[in-house]
């Protein structure tokens, strides 16, 4: 594995993990109190997602309508919410090589472990939509230069490569593109939407990095069990949606609930959410600091 110079605290956290032996599963968050839901609930890390940013942020699509410093900004609350890894979409890098070296370095500054960087032609979209355009290979290859360049020159964070070749050019040419950004020197690799379990098993088999693989439920990839993508060789296992998906559920039922004249049924009980949210360390750290008279 490709290791960073001199790692932030936060990527020497994940570097440890992906040390760790077997698959590690990844809810993806989208604001500070879904990441430290993420972490209440024992996972080692978390990955915020800008579908799921773009939706709860704005109410829009992903589609490159969010900026980089709305997302930077959102990124900062994430990370100082929890204590976990939390890796970060950083779509195409915002611009040519030399935005993305900046945005490594500012997603780096906002704590993040690690940065993504993919290979979509901008206005990037969802990566289990239609209508996906890649980048030429020397462009694609420049981006994953000018984010490892970042990291090697002091912004100790990981890189995550990311393809989309596959839906626009096929598997081959998703591959060659993914061990090409692991030469660059990517510590992990992810190529979206293969499309069955024999695409899904070559990935880990001819990438020399760590590879996660994306699991959208109604999306492209097959939702197959957890001890089959770690038998394939799989060390992430990424939820982009399922909490965003789950929770505009859980929302919608309430509204409904209560336009029917009825109290919302499932929620969490108000000690627990104050709990939650951080009412009670609130007060201890009141109760140090109170005067005596």
């Amino acid at each position: 594995m490709k290791t960073v110079t001199s790692p932030a605290p936060a990527a020497a956290r994940l570097l440890a993990l992906l040390g760790a032996p077997g698959l590690h599963v990844m809810p993806c968050c989208f604001d500070a109190l879904s990441a430290r839901l993420v972490e209440g609930a024992g996972f080692g890390l978390s990955f915020m997602s800008g579908f799921a940013v773009s939706a709860a942020r704005l109410g829009a699509p992903d589609t490159g309508l969010i900026s980089y410093g709305e997302m930077v900004e959102q990124g900062r609350n994430i990370c100082a919410a929890v204590e976990i890894p939390v890796i970060g979409d950083a779509d195409t890098g915002y611009g040519n090589a030399v935005n993305v070296r900046r945005t490594v370095a500012g997603y780096a500054a906002a704590g993040f472990a690690c940065a993504m960087i993919e290979d979509q032609l901008a206005p990037k979209r969802c990566g289990h939509t239609r209508g996906k355009q890649v980048v030429g290979r020397s462009e694609a290859l420049a981006r994953i230069r000018a984010a490892v360049d970042a990291r090697e020159e002091g912004a100790g964070i990981l890189v995550m490569a990311r393809t989309d070749a596959r839906a626009s050019a096929g598997m081959d040419e998703a591959l060659w593109r993914a061990k090409a950004f692991a030469d660059l020197g990517a510590d992990l690799v992810f190529v979206e939407a293969p499309r069955d379990e024999a695409e899904l098993a070559r990935v880990p088999r001819e990438v020399p990095v760590p590879c996660m693989v994306n699991l959208v439920e109604d999306g492209d990839t097959p939702l197959l069990p957890h001890a089959r993508f770690e038998a394939m060789g799989y060390r992430i296992a990424a939820y982009p949606l399922t909490l965003l998906s789950v929770a505009a559920r859980a929302m919608q039922d309430a509204l409904a609930a209560l336009a029917a004249g009825r109290q919302a049924e499932r929620r969490l009980g108000f000690a627990e959410l104050r709990t939650l949210v951080g009412f009670d360390a609130y007060d201890e750290l009141a109760e140090r600091y109170a005067g005596d008279d």
